[in-house]
């Protein structure tokens, strides 16, 4: 039986901190994002089957949500403006990812590859309606980070909250509106006030 890397390089996501060229009162890093960036996937596609009749599997969101960063492991945290700057940026980022993607589903057994190369590159034959509840979560818990910073008086995230909640805004997804109203004002409170 041939030893398998795999999990040992997932465990490394702890070393990748986001949103460095931010002054950060507190380091973030790619795994705990990936947890809260799962546990809003979940709760958004939670808001779609029982507020709008859907039927996706909220599951599948949280696992694709647990690993959607995870060839950041290799590549780093790309910042987004410097990754979204022009379209040959974005094209060359998206191939180096796709080869890091590649990377990490060769240290997998033979039988776990297919499997993995579906769920780290979300492309599974049901997973393009999930990407979008995804990509929401990820900029909510982009947000939720750019509240925590100002909270601590961090002026620096001020600009970033504003385009991340335009972003959000922007996606025109109802989810989103019932996540902003019913489960983001807690995150501006402290604890003894969350009773």
């Amino acid at each position: 039986m041939k030893q398998s890397h795999f999990y040992a390089m997932l465990s490394r996501m702890k070393y990748i901190n986001r949103w460095g060229l931010m002054n950060n009162t507190k380091n973030e890093n790619i795994s705990e994002h990936s947890l809260q960036v799962a546990m809003i996937a979940h709760c958004l596609v939670l808001i779609h089957n029982k507020r709008y009749g859907g039927s996706i599997n909220p599951e599948r969101a949280a696992l694709l949500a647990i690993f959607h960063d995870s060839t950041e492991i290799i590549t780093g945290d790309m910042p987004t403006p410097i990754k979204y700057f022009n379209p040959e940026i974005k094209e060359a980022y998206q191939k180096i990812e796709n080869t890091a993607a590649n990377k990490l589903i060769s240290m997998l057994p033979d039988d776990f590859k297919e499997d993995f190369e579906q769920i780290i590159k979300m492309n599974g034959s049901n997973d393009e309606e999930i990407k979008k509840y995804v990509k929401a979560a990820d900029r909510f818990s982009a947000l939720i980070k750019c509240i925590d910073e100002m909270r601590m008086g961090n002026d620096e995230f001020r600009k970033a909250k504003e385009s991340i909640e335009s972003s959000i805004n922007n996606m025109n997804m109802p989810e989103t509106e019932v996540f902003k109203k019913e489960f983001l004002p807690s995150f501006y409170l402290s604890l003894d006030e969350q009773d």
